[in-house]
């Protein structure tokens, strides 16, 4: 295939500088959206009779065609070619000769890749939101089922305080919210046209960009046509946030891994997400939360890369920027791999809710509580803080936990203590009584679950 801007050059591009040199490889999934922009453009080449109106209906009809022979498999995608858009225009020119030559009147590749690369950045952010909702409905499936199943809540990875299963399950329901939220906000700063800006300094035809970036569904026009071919800010933040879902996807992973390991025992992943052992035939292995956590160092890589790729670079367009695709599209295609399979091993996995228990039975989890019970008999936090320590030390020394201690014993320490110590650091007690806001008592976990359930609707 010959190309569009050999005309300027006395020899061919040695051929393996031309596979270097092309993108299509990569840039081909995006056919789709090149030929959306594309009809957009003609209709406002021929509405501002920059071209006739009848070759304008013959180049958005037979771009038509173009699109239904790649959806069915008619027509194939030619990798001689340098780009999706040399492709495309080149596969138009044959079917309409010098009238499909018409369509790149008043654009050049800077704008069109500028628009192609933000109209499928679009399109897919949408589908990784969707993704992202599954997910949440699957946090919100298992915590209702466990809106009281005490568990020993962690800092340090050291047991720390009893809280309940749906109270953490729910705090990571909040994370995939600000997740959601960042895309769209990407998304929103991202959703201005380029169409129009061209080389990098307009044209002298009396083009109308109000009218595709409307065509296309954006919010507006990039007001600089400089900016407008050589941003990718919103590949940037796409990548930052698609990066930060990964992270929860990892902490969450690692959350599973514990506790679906006999030392934890919490959770038991379904047969269909877990692996076993070719040699050791007891072994039932969370690899799939393995590969997410492993995956995402894939992501917060592309991310690097971007960055870096854009660091040093003049304005306007330089070809250092055709890097951006395949960082962009390899995140896209994790993050969408990971979400495929993580909501349904998260809403199939059952929890342990004895060994929870028995884990928050241990390690002390209601001292502060017993501390709260000395504060609440007038004694100042600092005080009795100490004197608990004292007593939890004494209980470590005699093998016992706070609940199997006498009242003697107890008065030995402190004689403001009464029989109903036993209720107030009962684990039960512990997670009823925490009623602030946001806490892991009944009220405020339904509150929680209230919450997502509102986000998603």
């Amino acid at each position: 295939m010959g190309k569009m801007w050999e005309g300027r050059f006395a020899k061919a591009l040695d051929s393996q500088a031309d596979d270097f040199n092309s993108s299509i490889h990569f840039d081909c999934r995006m056919f789709r959206q090149d030929i959306q922009g594309s009809v957009a453009h003609a209709t406002m080449l021929a509405a501002k009779g920059i071209i006739d109106a009848g070759d304008a209906q013959a180049i958005i009809a037979e771009l038509g065609h173009i699109l239904a022979d790649l959806d069915s498999g008619a027509l194939s995608i030619d990798f001689a070619a340098e780009d999706i858009h040399m492709f495309v225009e080149a596969e138009l020119t044959k079917r309409l000769g010098d009238v499909g030559k018409k369509l790149h009147t008043a654009r050049s590749r800077n704008d069109q890749v500028a628009v192609d690369i933000r109209l499928y950045l679009r399109d897919e952010a949408e589908g990784i939101l969707q993704q992202l909702q599954t997910l949440l409905d699957a946090i919100l499936f298992q915590a209702k089922q466990h809106k009281q199943t005490i568990m020993p809540g962690y800092t340090h990875l050291q047991r720390a305080q009893p809280i309940t299963f749906a109270h953490h399950l729910l705090a990571y329901g909040m994370m995939f919210t600000r997740d959601m939220d960042r895309i769209k906000d990407a998304v929103k700063r991202m959703n201005v046209s380029p169409l129009g800006s061209c080389a990098l300094a307009g044209t002298t035809y009396d083009t109308d960009r109000e009218m595709t970036a409307k065509a296309l569904g954006f919010d507006g026009i990039a007001l600089n046509s400089i900016d407008g071919v050589s941003d990718r800010d919103f590949c940037v933040e796409l990548l930052s946030a698609f990066a930060t879902v990964m992270m929860h996807l990892s902490r969450f992973s690692e959350e599973v891994i514990l506790w679906a390991s006999w030392e934890f025992k919490f959770i038991e992943l379904d047969d269909s997400y877990t692996t076993g052992s070719s040699i050791m035939p007891q072994k039932k292995n969370p690899d799939i939360a393995e590969l997410v956590r492993g995956k995402t160092g894939r992501v917060y890589g592309d991310l690097m890369a971007m960055l870096t790729v854009l660091k040093g670079l003049p304005l306007a367009y330089n070809k250092d920027m055709q890097e951006d695709k395949e960082a962009i599209f390899d995140a896209i295609d994790t993050v969408k791999q990971c979400l495929t399979v993580f909501p349904p091993m998260i809403r199939s996995m059952k929890a342990l809710p004895e060994n929870m228990m028995q884990a928050a039975q241990k390690g002390f989890i209601n001292a502060t509580d017993l501390a709260d019970y000395l504060v609440k008999k007038g004694m100042p936090f600092r005080t009795a803080y100490k004197i608990v320590g004292q007593i939890v030390a004494y209980c470590i020394a005699n093998h016992q936990v706070l609940e199997q201690l006498s009242l003697e014993e107890y008065r030995q320490f402190e004689p403001r203590f009464e029989q109903d110590v036993y209720e107030q650091i009962s684990l039960q007690t512990c997670v009823e009584k925490r009623i602030s806001a946001g806490g892991t008592g009944l009220a405020s976990v339904e509150k929680q679950i209230a919450y997502l359930e509102q986000f998603l609707s």
